[in-house]
């Protein structure tokens, strides 16, 4: 006796042959809608839903599939007599291969002119419940979800007259991964159409690509993807030349992006090295943007990965192919400098969207949890800056500390950094206590720290970070105030003639 199928599916890739394959193989299709109108132009015989059912569709298809004949049929467990009883009692009959492809929700909200009802619309009931109940009875029932594994299927039925076990373990597997991955993306989306506060996260992502290893050779490391378009994101970056990316890449080319996300009003170049910038420069074009950003710290950069927020030019190519880099990353390159740089076998060379969404949250895993804060997009302004001190800052210092304000929350705490004229000259990162971090970041600047800026992402416990200031030469600091000591490095800092601006916002960085 002859088998059925359901095939119901949105995107129609392949079906036409699947089908007509199906049909060689002594299967008879039921379908539906669009997808039986393709299969009947194109001479494959099918059985409408309605002649199973007995029921006509209804309501403008959202009721079609939902019904004993067609759910019966998929989860009768065939060796319970119970079952097989209670079946041939209502003329119910076994259906071995359901193929369903989801409404496109993803797409649809994807579009500029989605609106809340088009969207509400694209949410899949039938395709879903067929989904789950073939995958659920997968001990008997094939259930394809993936265009991808058309053939795999096809080839087990000519081979051995059905699938293989193993192979419908694979495809149920598969199915509850894609209508978990489906109703997290509605409930994300509704969440955010109705600004509710979710009790439960259920964001699902996608393999993008398996990594050689994570942070060392032991560790097993995998790259995967929510499929949104965000600004400045690597999950949507091509790479254009170069060998894989490594776990380790992965994170300081996000770092590198998220640091250059915040100077979009100027040429600007950001060179990182264990997700801190050891370089960053700012200019009226992308050029001297470049020297600023090696000069700051020559020595660092190598082994490290450059992102710029123009295209790469001759000139930054030139400079760049006589060093060691891991990748380097723009909107787009030049011709020549794509030529210049790819001559370079292993190093990857990458572009990114300047256009898209900017994330709202941020997530960190934890052992058993996830934290999730807002991301901290917050810029200081000049207006909002509070001068603190007898000596007032230049409007060039106050240019300078807004710019160094903004890579300070780039930079692990506890965080100083030094710069003038929109180049960094020290950064201190990640240290145990400010003073080190002062320190670190001072000396790193050396005689070039005479004049310039030190930006700090929280105030000062102590007034020692203003003292050591004091001996480099330092015209200017800002830092957030806030402290029980503030007096005391205000006191310091008038003693030795220098601004300070308190900008009332922290900016940790763990």
């Amino acid at each position: 006796m002859s088998k059925l199928a359901i095939v119901s599916v949105s995107d129609k890739t392949g079906i036409v042959d699947f089908c007509k394959q199906l049909v060689a193989l002594d299967y008879r299709i039921i379908s539906t809608g669009g997808t039986k109108k393709v299969l009947d132009e194109n001479n494959v015989a099918t059985i409408a839903i309605d002649d199973v059912t007995g029921f006509p569709e209804m309501l403008d298809g959202r009721v079609k599939t939902l019904h004993p004949k067609i759910h019966g049929g998929l989860l009768g467990v065939r060796d319970n007599e119970d079952h097989v009883k209670q079946m041939k009692e209502h003329d119910i009959q076994n259906i071995d291969l359901v193929c369903v492809n989801l409404y496109p929700f993803k797409q649809t909200i994807s579009r500029e002119d989605c609106t809340l009802d088009l969207a509400i619309e694209n949410i899949d009931i039938g395709g879903p419940s067929m989904l789950r109940s073939a995958a659920k009875n997968h001990k008997f029932v094939t259930v394809v979800t993936d265009i991808n594994d058309y053939d795999l299927v096809l080839s087990e039925i000519k081979e051995y007259g059905d699938t293989s076990l193993k192979t419908r373990q694979y495809l149920a597997a598969k199915v509850f991964s894609l209508t978990a991955s489906y109703d997290s993306m509605i409930a994300d989306y509704l969440n955010k159409q109705y600004e509710l506060q979710p009790k439960v996260i259920t964001n699902s992502y996608e393999l993008k690509q398996s990594l050689r290893y994570g942070e060392n050779p032991h560790q097993h490391a995998a790259f995967y993807v929510d499929g949104k378009k965000y600004r400045y994101s690597l999950a949507s970056a091509k790479q254009l030349h170069g060998k894989e990316l490594s776990y380790n890449n992965i994170q300081d080319a996000n770092a590198t992006l998220q640091i250059l996300k915040d100077f979009s009003d100027s040429a600007c170049v950001v060179a990182v090295k264990h997700m801190n910038p050891c370089g960053v420069g700012i200019a009226d074009n992308i050029d001297k943007a470049w020297d600023k950003a090696y000069e700051a710290d020559p020595v660092s950069i190598f082994g490290g990965i450059v992102a710029y927020n123009q295209e790469v030019d001759v000139y930054c190519a030139t400079a760049m192919s006589k060093m060691f880099l891991e990748i380097i990353l723009a909107p787009s390159f030049s011709k020549e400098a794509f030529e210049i740089l790819s001559k370079k076998k292993n190093i990857r060379l990458m572009t990114f969207d300047l256009e898209g969404e900017d994330p709202v949250t941020k997530c960190v895993s934890v052992v058993g949890g996830l934290l999730v804060q807002d991301e901290d997009t917050y810029h200081e302004k000049a207006e909002d800056l509070r001068v603190v001190t007898e000596t007032v800052p230049t409007d060039e210092m106050i240019k300078d500390s807004l710019f160094g304000q903004r890579i300070v929350k780039h930079v692990k705490s506890n965080a100083i950094v030094v710069v003038k004229d929109g180049q960094t000259l020290g950064i201190g990162a990640g240290q145990m206590n400010r003073v080190g971090a002062a320190k670190i970041a001072l000396e790193q600047a050396g005689e070039k720290a005479k004049g310039a800026i030190l930006a700090s992402d929280a105030f000062f416990p102590m007034d020692d970070t203003v003292e050591l200031a004091s001996k480099y030469g330092i015209s200017c600091i800002i830092q957030p105030g806030g402290s029980i000591k503030d007096q005391d490095s205000i006191d310091m800092a008038n003693k030795h003639n220098i601004a300070m601006l308190f900008t009332g916002y922290r900016h940790f960085k763990h």
